[in-house]
């Protein structure tokens, strides 16, 4: 397993792009509102990534195993949908009550940046707002869990542990992931774990951490476009995303305004 280290120059450029990513990121979640078209949030992010010069990473990416690129700049979940939903202009409208995750990638002189937020739409219930709250305090928790000498374990024993008592799934199947030369590298950065097990991490370690919290069961499945995962259930699911560099003191956001 490679596992790379960020230079001071390169954390640099991540942290130009990752205050970027953070903007538009923030622009687009305050575009969600009832009748709203997924395809159109979808355009709202290309177009302002683009006129800032930079590149949307997920575009035409293809994941190992993949059929087709991702057709979109921006993935749109709603409602039981956990992650990697893609837009539509005309079949997915949001609505009233919904709760929707918008997850983006930037691509900044050749460094890529990872983020995601959960929003409701209108007014939404106290089940979901709890789901959501809950989803973003976990994502303070395993930052919180991340500098050099700790382990991905610790992260995901920190989320897992305050997860838990509070009763939502924590999907195992997907995770966090090392980030910065690519979209996705290693280390694989799991929402739960056992202390002191996993890859060790270093100072220059750049990584996104993302927990997805169901509101009922953990498992999750995926859809025949090959891309939209899910829940098994049918119950609601958020997803909160920052990417991080790793110090020897903690962990510095990179993806924030």
């Amino acid at each position: 397993m490679t596992i790379s280290i960020k230079t001071t120059k390169e954390i640099g450029i991540l942290r130009e792009g990752g205050k970027r990513l953070a903007e538009i990121l923030h622009s687009v979640a305050a575009a969600v509102h009832p009748g709203v078209s997924s395809g159109e949030l979808n355009e709202l992010a290309e177009r302002l990534i683009k006129e800032s010069g930079d590149i949307p990473s997920f575009l035409n990416y293809s994941p190992k195993g993949a059929r087709r690129p991702f057709p979109a700049a921006l993935c749109v979940s709603i409602n039981d949908e956990v992650v990697h939903g893609i837009p539509n202009e005309k079949e997915k409208i949001l609505r009233e009550g919904d709760i929707v995750a918008l997850d983006l990638g930037l691509n900044h002189k050749g460094f890529f940046t990872d983020g995601a937020v959960t929003v409701g739409v209108g007014k939404i219930d106290a089940r979901a707002e709890k789901l959501i709250e809950t989803t973003k305090k976990a994502l303070t928790v395993g930052i919180e869990a991340a500098h050099a000498g700790a382990t991905t374990g610790d992260i995901g024993f920190a989320i897992a542990k305050f997860v838990r008592p509070l009763g939502f799934g924590i999907v195992r199947e997907l995770a966090g992931h090392g980030v910065g030369y690519d979209v996705h590298e290693e280390p694989f950065v799991p929402n739960f774990g056992k202390k002191g097990e996993g890859i060790v991490l270093k100072a220059g370690m750049v990584l996104a951490i993302e927990p997805m919290l169901n509101e009922g069961g953990a498992g999750i499945k995926l859809d025949p476009d090959c891309y939209t995962y899910r829940t098994k259930d049918g119950s609601r699911s958020a997803h909160f995303e920052h990417t991080i560099v790793v110090t020897p003191k903690g962990a510095e956001i990179l993806t924030q305004m």
